[in-house]
């Protein structure tokens, strides 16, 4: 197994500068499985959302559902991405605001985490009004 960071990710992702596509498919293909970190996934969605390539809520779907369904990558937890994900698409916009998929990842990580531990997670706050279309999710 390895690891790849965000950069990384995106030139197999958006195949924008040939010879690092190149590389990085290599690698893949040479090197499976490849595991997504939590941070890495948060890090390319925002990315990906930003300014310079401004994919919208359904295109970003349908690259971690690609990603998630291909035989090459793995994930810290595949059931915490697969419930951040749906959690995020299904979300509407607040007060103009879409929820962030990073949020979504976080919120659901926290109840992964507190129910790994033998506890449950009472309240996940944030700042975010669009956060509290989640479980137990409160503004703060």
């Amino acid at each position: 197994m390895i690891s790849i960071d965000t950069n990384v990710l995106l030139r197999y992702l958006l195949a924008d500068d040939a010879v690092q596509h190149a590389k990085v498919e290599s690698l893949i293909k040479n090197k499976c499985p490849v595991l997504i970190t939590d941070v890495v996934l948060a890090e390319t969605v925002w990315t990906l959302t930003g300014k310079r390539y401004n994919l919208d809520k359904a295109a970003v779907c349908i690259v971690v559902r690609g990603l998630i369904s291909d035989g090459a990558f793995i994930f810290e937890n595949s059931q915490v991405i697969w419930s951040a994900l749906c959690d995020y698409e299904k979300a509407k916009a607040v007060s103009g605001k879409e929820l962030d998929f990073a949020d979504s990842l976080i919120a659901n990580k926290s109840h992964f985490v507190a129910e790994d531990i033998g506890s449950s997670l009472s309240a996940f706050y944030s700042f975010d009004k669009a956060v509290t279309q989640l479980k137990n999710a409160k503004n703060i």
